[in-house]
């Protein structure tokens, strides 16, 4: 019996653009196995998901290749890389000093993320072939898949930039409500983030770069600026799509479409001159 891929791929699995979608916090798909393992009531895991960042993109997506994972942060975050394993939850968890741990590893937003908003989630730990299962049939797919879109565009175009859509809490009044991360520079040539900047200043949206969210595994892991292969995180701040109670779309999710949508052709016509370049 086959087992369904843990995401959707929206359009083409070789693209017909350069820029490759990516929404790997939105899933709502919460199987069983999580919800018996809870400790805490199921919405207590909402501040975990991009919620319906996967509407926003694909209500902005065009031509390019989309990919939607659809087991939840909860379950295993495709934004961490396989060894960020929290020994406190995980039996599988090499031994690592605090020390040595990476700073999302030591507040709980590892792998599987152990807490959220300072509560503890799980009334047990999970065995070390419960992590490997989901190691094996959700993250490695979803990466593979991602590597897989990129190389093809890369071979089509000459050049590859993948888009990482998140959202985030509202910050501090007056704060961005668009954070554009790219790894301090390593993970996508300045030009992308030039244009993105400038889409929204044109759409009076505030954005900074690089802070508080400078990207995690996806960009690390599939980012090859060298290789032509462009990775950028975007966080959009929740107010600006969802309804008051950042549970469902509201009346912002149009123009938010619309500012994502711009941003998209901007980094494709920025593309196109490092396209004709490498043929």
């Amino acid at each position: 019996m086959s087992v369904p891929p843990p995401f959707d791929c929206h359009g083409p699995e070789r693209p017909e653009s350069p820029v490759v979608l990516s929404v790997p916090h939105a899933g709502r798909d919460y199987p069983l196995a999580l919800r018996a393992a809870l400790r805490t009531p199921l919405h207590s895991l909402l501040p975990l998901e991009d919620r319906h960042a996967d509407t926003l993109a694909l209500a902005a997506r065009g031509i390019e290749t989309l990919l939607v994972a659809t087991r939840p942060r909860a379950w295993i975050d495709l934004n961490r890389a396989e060894h960020e394993r929290d020994p406190s939850i995980d039996e599988g968890a090499m031994a690592v000093p605090e020390a040595a741990q990476s700073l999302k590893l030591r507040s709980g937003l590892g792998l599987i993320p152990r807490r959220v908003g300072g509560v503890e989630l799980w009334r047990r730990r999970f065995a070390a072939e419960e992590v490997r299962a989901r190691i094996e049939q959700d993250h490695r797919p979803y990466h593979a898949a991602l590597t897989n879109a990129l190389a093809a565009a890369r071979a089509r175009f000459g050049v590859a930039v993948l888009i990482d859509i998140h959202s985030m809490p509202p910050l501090a009044p007056g704060a961005a409500r668009l954070v554009i991360g790219d790894r301090f520079g390593r993970a996508s040539a300045a030009r992308f983030v030039a244009r993105i900047e400038g889409v929204a200043h044109a759409a009076r949206v505030r954005s900074a770069v690089n802070t508080p969210y400078a990207g995690g595994h996806v960009l690390e892991r599939h980012a090859d600026p060298a290789r032509n292969i462009h990775a950028i995180q975007l966080e959009f701040d929740r107010s600006l799509y969802l309804d008051r109670r950042r549970e469902q779309p509201g009346p912002g999710l149009d123009s938010t479409a619309q500012l994502l949508r711009a941003i998209i052709d901007a980094v494709a016509d920025e593309a196109i001159p490092l396209a004709e370049a490498a043929q």
